[in-house]
């Protein structure tokens, strides 16, 4: 995984968006806004002891598998665009890449965007309440467990959502010391 702050070119979102010169951005960096990341091995998901522990430690006991390319998702166009428009959970978003890769983009406290490039055996949670998007990279595939804690919950809500709890809880979180 890596990350850096996203320049304001309009250019294809699919393209790496980097400031020049690139500005990287630590998992320290993340970790302070909530955002956390596993380094694992897809190619034994099914049965890697390490991924078991996490989602035992974190709770996650639902998951299932998505696979993001113009031939195995419906309505492949339009479904990008609506990752890509920028929203929140009122749940943690937890993702790991089993093959492909992406990218998740998030907001830091001072509302720049951050983006964080994710490939095969990258494992990444979002905060509840984080403002972020999501979109593939040149390759236009990704495959991915998607895992939740509890049944799983789809909705999200496009910004403006300043009115949640979730939302106003998080960016409290950043105030605090060490945020």
């Amino acid at each position: 995984m890596e990350a850096w702050y996203m320049d304001d070119s309009e250019e294809d979102q699919r393209e790496p968006h980097r400031l020049i010169p690139n500005q990287p951005v630590s998992l320290d960096q993340l970790k302070k806004l909530g955002v956390f990341h596993w380094k694992l091995n897809a190619d034994i998901h099914e049965s890697d002891p390490e991924l078991e522990l996490i989602r035992k430690e974190q709770g996650y006991s639902y998951m299932d598998i998505i696979s993001i390319h113009k031939d195995t998702l419906a309505n492949y166009e339009e479904k990008l665009k609506m990752f890509f428009e920028e929203h929140l959970h009122l749940d943690d978003e937890i993702r790991y890449v089993l093959d492909g890769r992406a990218y998740f983009d998030v907001r830091d406290k001072d509302e720049r965007w951050i983006r964080i490039a994710m490939a095969k055996g990258d494992l990444i949670t979002l905060p509840a309440g984080i403002y972020h998007r999501f979109t593939l990279d040149r390759t236009n595939y990704t495959k991915a467990m998607r895992l939740f804690v509890g049944e799983p919950v789809w909705k999200a809500y496009n910004r403006p959502a300043e009115d949640f709890d979730i939302r106003q809880k998080y960016v409290a979180s950043l105030q605090e010391p060490g945020a």
